[in-house]
């Protein structure tokens, strides 16, 4: 069953996406069930993406996810959020005027990969070839091509290797592509 029959992208009986109009989808897109898109304001999914069952995109600011990018089941990208240390309280059922809401763009690159149950918090990039390790906390910018848990580099990615995967990916596939 493919829910909303969007041209290039595949998504199920439980996947939900409110303000799908604002949103502007490349192909070959897996949203899997369980998955809740809240937009508000624009959103783009690049290329091959896939975000895995159980995972949220919610706050009311802009995000883009490039081409090969994925999120593992459970990720929670905020783009919006509310920070109650300085003076704001309550919740949307409080007018706003009395909250001190935060909303900052996330923007995830090429070939990045979000692990299990992590967060996004707003205004984060993730630079091209990061990925993150499950259960990670992220709430400032990653360089490119490296292995985070949490916001601490553990390791360097292998960028020629996954570069050259591509380059045969490529090869294989453009007929398809």
């Amino acid at each position: 069953m493919d829910k909303y029959n969007i041209p290039g992208v595949k998504t199920f009986e439980y996947t939900k996406i409110i303000g799908i109009e604002n949103i502007k989808f490349g192909w070959n897109i897996i949203i899997d069930d369980f998955v809740f898109i809240y937009a508000t304001t624009p959103m783009r999914f690049g290329n091959f993406v896939h975000i895995a069952c159980f995972s949220s995109i919610v706050g009311g600011a802009d995000l883009v996810m490039e081409d090969f990018s994925g999120l593992s089941q459970g990720v929670r990208l905020f783009t919006g959020s509310e920070d109650f240390k300085e003076g704001g309280f309550g919740n949307p059922t409080v007018p706003i005027k009395f909250r001190n809401v935060i909303r900052k763009p996330i923007h995830i690159g090429r070939f990045c990969v979000i692990g299990a149950n992590s967060v996004v918090l707003p205004g984060v990039t993730i630079r091209e070839g990061a990925v993150v390790g499950a259960n990670s906390v992220i709430t400032r910018d990653l360089a490119p091509w490296g292995v985070y848990i949490g916001n601490k580099r553990i390791s360097e990615r292998n960028k020629e290797a996954v570069l050259k995967n591509y380059q045969k990916f490529l090869e294989e596939c453009s007929e398809t592509i």
